[in-house]
């Protein structure tokens, strides 16, 4: 996989074993996973699982999360990216879902806006997916509002494992 996006102030690249520590960072603390039931990461074994499964994504779907880079310092803050779900999920199955996880520390800044921006334009353009999905817990307000500022449209609540979601749709444009 050479997919490399770069935007105004990221890089997004695929995730390497190298970026352990950061996803570490980024998983143990609990206030990320405040909506996303509460079970952060104890140990950095864990965040090397998440990356290796993660680029077992690459190989059998050819995408899946990918990091996301500071261009200002090099410094991994989060990742972002497009996945093929093949489980069901809110009566869908076999999917494409936008979504991005960010370090506390660069919540509020327009990275996640910046960076799912521009997996919607690579999805829809460069890869030519007809429909993107994603969903958000239902009291995640912030992630809510980034999902409606890049045109995602809300369809429906459901019960994800027992946590309140919302569910947003957007179909590619025929221009």
């Amino acid at each position: 996989m050479n997919i490399c996006i770069e935007t105004e102030r990221l890089i997004l690249r695929e995730l390497l074993p190298s970026d352990a520590e950061g996803m570490f960072a980024l998983d143990r603390n609990p206030k990320v996973h405040e909506f996303l039931g509460n079970n952060p990461v104890v140990s950095i074994e864990e965040s090397r699982k998440y990356i290796e499964n993660i680029r077992n994504q690459y190989l059998e779907n050819g995408i899946g999360r990918y990091a996301v880079i500071l261009k200002e310092t090099n410094q991994f803050i989060g990742w972002s990216g497009i996945k093929y779900i093949t489980e069901p999920e809110n009566g869908h199955v076999n999917f494409y879902e936008i979504g991005y996880r960010f370090i506390e520390q660069y919540w509020g800044k327009g990275y996640a806006y910046e960076s799912a921006k521009a997996w919607l334009d690579y999805g829809f353009n460069t890869m030519n997916i007809k429909t993107i999905y994603a969903s958000a817990h239902i009291d995640n307000a912030a992630s809510r509002s980034i999902l409606e500022k890049i045109g995602m449209q809300l369809k429906n609540e459901f019960d994800w494992n027992g946590i309140s979601c919302v569910w947003y749709k957007l179909n590619k444009k025929n221009n």
